[in-house]
Parts: structure tokens; sequence; C-alpha cells
């Protein structure tokens, strides 16, 4: 089998890049962050000063730098490009129509999938790093009308304790049993006033971690950035099936 060089690349097999905020964290295994996570490789660039502050503010001055840091991945190889803060949802229509490869910038993306697959009747339960944040700025960028967040139940873990002092705060110590601890008290809290919930979805790229914790505790299924990554590489990155009749 023969192999070409591609232009400008000076790296190969990466094809999930990842655009990372300003947000200094200890990213566990199983945060987006975390190389660890994938059974594949990916592909990390850091956009400085998109920070956590920025982001919840929904300051749209950052998308020159977030355009510059997806140019940068595809041009190394990428084939898909996301990011690590579901608020990124803000620039999903501009970045996808600047870039040469498919966009997939927020957790959040998957809603109307979910409540396809949930029934008409049921809710969507939401875990998102600020609730004040979540508005319909964000869900309209995405293409998610007044209909479908009528099905949505929103629990924000802004100010839950550990969580507000290790990722808004950036102390620099995350203790990863409060952090479940704290995201399982949101997911039990958001199913119990609304029993209709028939999914929950953790917006925040630091929660893939706790999902099968708030899994065991509320029963459901649990959707995350982790979920809607691995299905894209699935899509862009073929599998070769092998077996016998």
């Amino acid at each position: 089998m023969k192999y070409f060089v591609k232009p400008n690349q000076v790296s190969y097999g990466e094809a999930i890049g990842i655009i990372l905020i300003q947000n200094y964290v200890p990213f566990v295994p199983g945060d987006v962050a975390n190389a660890s996570t994938y059974n594949y490789p990916v592909r990390f660039h850091r956009v400085p000063g998109l920070t956590v502050e920025r982001i919840f503010k929904h300051d749209k001055t950052l998308f020159h730098d977030i355009k510059v840091a997806g140019e940068s991945l595809a041009k190394e190889g990428v084939r898909a490009i996301t990011g690590d803060c579901g608020f990124l949802a803000i620039f999903q229509n501009e970045l996808a129509d600047a870039l040469g490869v498919p966009v997939f910038l927020s957790s959040l993306m998957q809603i109307p999938f979910i409540l396809n697959v949930i029934g008409s009747r049921r809710e969507l339960g939401i875990i998102t790093a600020n609730s004040n944040s979540l508005d319909m700025e964000v869900f309209s960028s995405l293409g998610i009308d007044q209909q479908r967040m009528n099905r949505l139940a929103v629990g924000g873990l802004e100010n839950s304790e550990h969580f507000n002092s290790a990722v808004i705060k950036e102390v620099g110590v995350l203790d990863t049993k409060l952090m479940e601890e704290e995201t399982v008290r949101a997911a039990l809290k958001l199913q119990e006033v609304n029993p209709k919930i028939g999914a929950l979805l953790l917006e925040c790229s630091l929660l893939p971690p706790y999902g099968r914790a708030v899994q065991e505790a509320t029963g459901l299924p649990v959707f995350d950035f982790i979920t809607m990554i691995d299905y894209v590489f699935s899509a862009v990155v073929k599998k070769q099936y092998y077996g016998f009749m």
C-alpha cells in the first residue's frame, strides 16, 4: 500500500480535533480534555482567552480566535472538530460554515435526537454548568425551537459548592467523589421535580466521568459529550467488520 504526504501536515491518525477553553481544572479520565478518555487518538488546541466567564456571557468577540483554532486543527488533518464546553453552541453555525470539515461544538446538539428517542410524551433533563447562561440564544443557535424547549428540564451546578470551586473559581483541586455526589444530587432533584423525564443529558464536558453513577441513581439513559464524540468518530472513521456466517 502506498501513502502520500498531505501538505502542511506533520502528524497523522488524529481524526477528532478538540478546541479547548482556557479552564484550569484537573481534567480526569472521562473528561473531554483528557486524551485517555478515548479509544482513538485526538488532537487538542487550546484557545487563550476563551475563559469560562466569557463563554457564560456569550462573548461573540471570541469567534475569530476559535476560527483560527479550527483552521489549525483542520490543516493538521483532523476529520471533525468539537469543543469542550456546551456553550460553544453559539458559534456552531458560523464555524461549520467557515471550515471544510464537520463541526459539532456542543453536547446540546444531541437534544433533537434524544427527544425522538424517548417519545413525544417524555421530557429530557439537562444537567448544565450554568443554568442562567443556558438560554434561548444557546438553544436557537442549534435550531432548537420553543416546542422542543418546552420538553426540556434544566438543572444547574453553578451553586453546587465543589463544582463552583473547582470549575468556575478554578482553585486547582477537583475531588471526583464530591463532583459525583453533586452531579447525582442534581439529577435526582431534576427527576423528582419532573417525573416525565425519560433521559438525561450532561451538558458540561467535565461531567462524563459521573454519567454511570447518574444512570445507576436514576435508572435513565444518560447522554454526554463523549456519547456525541464517539458517535461522530464512528461516522468519520468507518469500522471494518470481521466475523463469520
